[in-house]
């Protein structure tokens, strides 16, 4: 994918290289909202993949224009070589890491490797050190995500104090602060008190927010190290019973359809939990309940265990195939809405150990879309228009982000991801650019390379390659 600045730019080689890092960071400032890059004609692409390649003229922030042959006086052409063009995605469950944990993630490291997977926003989860529940820490985020200015960094409010499950931590100051938070969770802890979950739905429905809810009944997860079943038997783990995420999901709609508010159920992981969505949703089709999915819980089963390697522990736990089967059912036919990476970095003293005292988690942003080529697309469950659902539009609408997940059409805000569907690569956990490097895909081929990816207007990354823009904050 060939790029050419207009004259009187920077010369002698491929731009990439003139502004851009090795995708381990880069010094620069981010670009506050509603700054916009210089004019930028992608030609050669073609929208969701359908018809012949057109160009693609991005202005002032915006998609100025689409035709072929475009002619025009742009700062800056990319010839996308018939790359597919697409909504860049959106991520509702990351985990950052800071403050707190800074030696497994930082917002600068999570924030180059969204860039680089194809992400133009993401919302980092509440579980920091301190804990994610009043306005500081939440703006704190919030700032950190915008002087890094590759991705929109969207912080998520814890539910409760600390993440105790005993009082509501400041809901209504979080959703006032300079952060605007609209998405809450204990995400890692269950709010497993009925009480305390309806209190939250009432109070989030005031203002529009989400409770977005790590579904666990941890009365029946007391030491539980993997999916309870014949291979937890077979390794001596204790077990993780499916009736623990489905009871908890089955009570949290209810109590969202008798409140009218608006619930959000983190990575579903068993065809049970899928099976009472499908049917909650045949019987009231108006609730305000959503769903999410981890690229890991589409492909990974718990087969994978048998070495004890904690690469493969994870909360919830990786199931058997036939959830397997399922959860992929469920992401085609709309029945979970959208594909969320549960991106978990952790320190590698908190993976290299023994299985029970390893903490459970993924990496996820980088290889989140050949995961779901693989799994989706391939199969010819989803086509390149259902991708940008599960992956953009269907998680912006989720999180009410309007300048997100909008179409590829002249107007829309530029906010973009090129992919290239014919390339493959191998999956190291060494190079990928979080801090940490517990990848489950480890030596893996996938399909599809971001080739690209725009953030209203401007290019933050670039054939593998982040890029910063320097401005004045």
């Amino acid at each position: 994918m060939n790029r050419r600045k207009d004259e009187g730019s920077p010369s002698g080689g491929d731009m990439a290289d003139a502004r851009s890092g090795d995708g381990r960071g880069t010094d620069g400032r981010g670009l506050d909202d509603g700054e916009a890059g210089d004019r930028v004609l992608l030609r050669g692409v073609r929208p969701y993949g359908e018809g012949e390649p057109v160009d693609l003229l991005v202005a002032g922030g915006r998609i100025a224009e689409i035709g072929t042959d475009l002619s025009t006086d742009a700062d800056e052409i990319l010839h996308a070589d018939g790359a597919i063009a697409l909504p860049g995605f959106v991520d509702l469950h990351t985990h950052l890491r800071e403050p707190g944990r800074e030696d497994a993630e930082t917002v600068e490291t999570g924030s180059v490797a969204a860039a680089l997977g194809g992400y133009t926003a993401v919302f980092a989860m509440a579980n920091t050190d301190p804990v994610a529940d009043n306005a500081v820490i939440v703006e704190h985020v919030w700032r950190r995500g915008r002087e890094v200015g590759l991705v929109d960094v969207h912080p998520v409010g814890a539910v409760t104090v600390g993440l105790k499950g005993s009082e509501l931590a400041e809901l209504g100051t979080m959703a006032r602060s300079a952060a605007g938070v609209r998405l809450f969770s204990d995400d890692g802890r269950c709010v497993d008190d009925p009480l305390l979950m309806r209190r939250a739905l009432e109070y989030t429905r005031v203002f529009g927010g989400v409770v977005a809810q790590h579904a666990e009944e941890p009365r029946l997860t007391v030491q539980a190290q993997a999916h309870e079943g014949a291979q937890a038997a077979r390794l001596g783990l204790t077990g993780w019973p499916a009736p623990a995420e489905e009871s908890i999901v089955a009570r949290d709609c209810m109590l969202a359809g008798h409140t009218a508010g608006t619930l959000h159920v983190c990575h579903v992981s068993t065809s049970g939990t899928a099976e009472f969505l499908r049917w909650w949703r045949s019987r009231d089709s108006t609730a305000a309940v959503s769903a999410e999915v981890t690229p890991h819980h589409l492909l990974l089963t718990d087969e994978l265990l048998g070495n004890y390697d904690p690469v493969h522990k994870v909360n919830p736990p990786l199931r058997t195939d036939a959830d397997v089967r399922a959860l992929r059912e469920a992401l085609a036919d709309g029945t979970v809405d959208c594909v969320a990476t549960d991106h978990a970095p952790h320190a590698e003293q908190d993976k290299d150990c023994e299985w029970s005292a390893a903490r459970p988690g993924m990496l996820g942003l980088q290889t989140a879309l050949g995961v779901v080529m693989h799994t989706m697309v391939e199969p010819g469950l989803l086509d390149w228009r259902g991708v940008a659902r599960v992956m953009s539009e269907r998680p912006a609408r989720i999180a009410g982000l309007a300048d997100q997940g909008r179409p590829v059409a002249e107007g829309e805000p530029a906010n973009l991801v090129l992919v290239d569907p014919g390339s493959r690569w191998t999956v190291r956990g060494a190079d990928l650019a979080s801090v940490s490097a517990n990848t489950p895909f480890e030596g893996m081929e996938l399909p599809g390379r971001i080739r690209a990816t725009m953030l209203r207007g401007r290019i933050t990354a670039h054939e593998g390659k982040v890029e910063r823009a320097e401005m004045e904050r």
